[in-house]
């Protein structure tokens, strides 16, 4: 993969649930991170007392986070309200010249700060629930 422009990877959200996604409101910077949790099989039997690990065992996650600014009242309602009833909703992280990611998540974390000087901003992490899938 080439050198991309970090405003190409985009955070998209199904608000309402009917499948059409919108970008979340002013985020600057954005992060996804892809999680495998291994299965330890080590035993008295393992050669040299290496660790093995069980091949296609553990569990697997995704979780995404981003910072930036609410656009509009609508966008803080929409992010805020999700959060505060633990809703999962379908999130699509489009990834440039590489593919989209598309699966339930959760937000499992919402931060507001603001400096005197300067504008509101806000944190948000989600965590995914479910089976992703790419495309």
């Amino acid at each position: 993969m080439v050198a991309q422009k970090g405003k190409d990877l985009l955070l998209k959200l199904d608000s309402t649930g009917s499948g059409v996604y919108v970008t979340v409101a002013g985020l600057r910077s954005r992060t996804l991170a892809f999680n495998a949790r291994a299965v330890d099989a080590t035993n008295a039997d393992s050669t040299g007392a290496w660790r093995e690990l069980l091949a296609g065992a553990g569990i697997r996650s995704a979780s995404v986070s981003g910072r930036g600014v609410f656009r509009d009242e609508a966008a803080d309602e929409t992010i805020r309200s999700l959060f505060f009833a633990a809703t999962q909703r379908n999130w699509q992280i489009v990834i440039p010249n590489f593919g989209t990611v598309t699966g339930l998540f959760q937000i499992s974390a919402l931060e507001y700060a603001g400096e005197h000087d300067g504008e509101m901003t806000y944190d948000l992490s989600l965590e995914s629930a479910g089976a992703l899938s790419f495309a």
